[in-house]
């Protein structure tokens, strides 16, 4: 029997909304296609009545129970998968999907991982410093005007999410590092390639974006993170042993 998208490991994030109707709208959504996990991430002029007011009586319990976080940083910090939509495309929003696709993407990572999909702000959407977050980005492709209510977008994706099968034989997605483990593991990457001056320090963000979208297609599992944090930590003790065989007059033979 075909698998579907776990709907109890997906979640959608709402990131620093600032009408709160948009909020309850969003959650009526989500009751349409059979979704509940919400979070908000440090909304603007939050107003609880408001936003039930929107979600009528059938989603109140969505907007109820929903999770509010500080910054998206901690919101994030479980999930295993990271999904931004973005209605603006450039050189930094290259890993690109339609809903469609997207859903079928989840089918198997849903099984065993946390998924996370993204919404910016109404006016301005995900910055591109919220999209390095992300590990794929879902644009839905629209005629000549491409901004769509926050409701709007959040019923397309979720549209996409209902009717998402997996193929005959698909197999799960073994579980992916998270957030918090993958943020750990940048910045362990940046502080050892500044100090072998792989990167330049004045402008190490430039360069590491080049290895977050690397390291976004492969998908890294947590296993592999936790061998990439070791070879950064080899590095570090070989680094600081040669520094110290330097200082005292230390030799490769054991000589001074």
């Amino acid at each position: 029997m075909p698998d579907r998208i776990s709907f109890q490991n997906i979640t959608l994030v709402l990131h620093r909304p600032r009408i709160p109707e948009n909020i309850g709208a969003v959650a009526r959504a989500m009751r349409n296609m059979g979704l509940e996990r919400l979070t908000v991430v440090a909304p603007e002029n939050f107003d609880l009545k408001r936003a039930l007011m929107m979600s009528t009586h059938v989603a109140a319990d969505i907007v109820e129970n929903m999770t509010t976080s500080r910054d998206l940083k901690s919101a994030l910090s479980a999930c295993g998968y990271v999904v931004g939509t973005t209605a603006r495309l450039g050189r930094q929003r290259q890993v690109i999907q339609s809903p469609r696709k997207l859903a079928k993407t989840l089918v198997p990572i849903s099984a065993g991982n946390q998924v996370a999909i993204l919404f910016g702000p109404e006016d301005k959407g995900l910055s591109n410093e919220d999209i390095r977050f992300c590990h794929a980005l879902v644009n839905i492709p629209t005629a000549e005007f491409s901004s769509l209510n926050l409701a709007q977008a959040a019923m397309v994706i979720c549209y996409e999410l209902f009717l998402a099968n997996a193929e005959e034989g698909q197999l799960h997605s073994p579980r992916l590092a998270t957030r918090h483990e993958l943020d750990g593991m940048y910045e362990q990457l940046r502080e050892v390639l500044v100090r072998i001056s792989f990167i330049n320090p004045e402008n190490p963000d430039y360069w590491m974006n080049n290895l977050r979208r690397f390291f976004t297609r492969m998908q890294l599992r947590a296993r592999e993170v936790r061998i990439i944090r070791g070879v950064c930590r080899q590095i570090n003790w070989y680094g600081n042993k040669c520094y110290e065989d330097g200082r005292k007059g230390i030799f490769k033979d054991g000589k001074k």
